[in-house]
């Protein structure tokens, strides 16, 4: 299924919520697409948890870079995998990053950072190590909305909301270059740099809603995920959670 910008309304028609499964969405798709911004909103407008799985891979990359380690060495960064203690919050308000019990959630945006991400993400130890933690987090959330690649078909496949984001490379360049300040050129072309080298963790699962998003602005895209949730699982009711 793909939506775009001419979505038919909402009928209004609920579905039965009996035995309602426990909320998980999960939301994929490339840089630039509005992932971490649609997927908070989503997770503030359905009262429950966020995780930002990039962000982890992030704090991998920031803590290698700081010991100076080659982070196109894929066998020493495997074995330096589980060495840091990465922590993410989970609050969709007000989530951080942390490393050693630091927080890095500025220093992990930096190009640096930016630029070493994929290479330390397509490691399979650190894949590996990274996805148990993911799924320890989601498993204990009582609802919760985690982005970032893989999501869907690794991470969560048995998540009962899936979605695939998506826009054109313009418009992801353009969304890119107005949070980092970087150039529409150079932003354009890192974006397809990291699409290359992120394309094998970029899958779509197969019962996945893809949403493009070049036409839809961001209150647009939270409401097709919220309205999502409500039509797969029902209106969630989780436990009340400190976040």
């Amino acid at each position: 299924m793909k939506i775009s910008a001419d979505l038919d309304d909402d009928t209004g028609e609920e579905n039965d919520t009996g035995n309602q499964p426990r909320l998980v969405v999960a939301v994929d798709g490339p840089s630039g697409a509005g992932k971490s911004s649609a997927s908070r909103g989503a997770a503030i407008a359905l009262n429950v948890r966020y995780l930002d799985t990039g962000s982890m891979y992030r704090a991998l990359t920031w803590w290698l870079l700081q010991r100076g380690v080659d982070t196109t060495d894929a066998g020493l960064v495997g074995e330096l995998a589980a060495e840091p203690v990465i922590e993410v919050g989970t609050d969709p308000r007000a989530s951080w990053t942390r490393v050693n019990g630091t927080d890095v959630s500025a220093a992990i945006r930096t190009r640096e950072v930016t630029g070493a991400v994929s290479a330390v993400a397509a490691v399979p130890r650190v894949r590996a190590h990274l996805i148990a933690q993911q799924r320890d987090i989601i498993d204990r959330a009582d609802g919760i909305v985690a982005e970032g690649r893989d999501i869907g078909t690794v991470v969560a496949p048995d998540a009962p909301v899936k979605v695939f984001l998506t826009a054109d490379s313009v418009a992801r360049a353009d969304r890119r270059s107005a949070e980092t300040s970087w150039s529409p050129t150079s932003t354009r072309a890192e974006q397809d740099r990291r699409d290359r080298l992120d394309a094998a963790q970029s899958g779509k699962a197969d019962d996945a809603v893809e949403i493009d998003s070049t036409q839809l602005d961001l209150d647009q895209v939270i409401d097709i995920i919220v309205r999502l949730a409500h039509e797969r699982v029902g209106v969630p009711h989780p436990r009340q959670q400190t976040l």
